[in-house]
């Protein structure tokens, strides 16, 4: 009976120990696991960002329709001959 008391101590005795010991290296790989994950996250979003901005600089450099788009739009610019017109909403009044 002693001697099976003993060597249930000694056992747990071990496991305690070697929780002790690689516990933590565990949780430390679990946590890089993670960041791991999150930064093929960020890297393929932005992988998709970058595709979208080379496609859009494409078209600013090759598309003159898109690129009188963006003037007409962004800078307000008109053709000869045309008059602008603001229209603007009833909540900025």
């Amino acid at each position: 009976m002693l001697a099976t008391l003993r060597k249930a101590l000694w056992l747990f005795g071990l496991a305690v120990f070697l929780l002790v010991i690689f516990l933590p290296g565990y949780i430390k790989l679990q946590e890089s696991r993670v960041k791991n994950r999150r930064t093929e996250e960020k890297f393929r979003k932005m992988a998709v960002e970058n595709y979208l901005l080379q496609e859009e600089l494409r078209r600013v450099q090759s598309d003159p329709i898109y690129q009188e788009k963006l003037a007409r739009d962004k800078m307000g610019v008109v053709r000869k001959g045309e008059i602008p017109v603001k229209i603007f909403s009833e909540k900025k009044r």
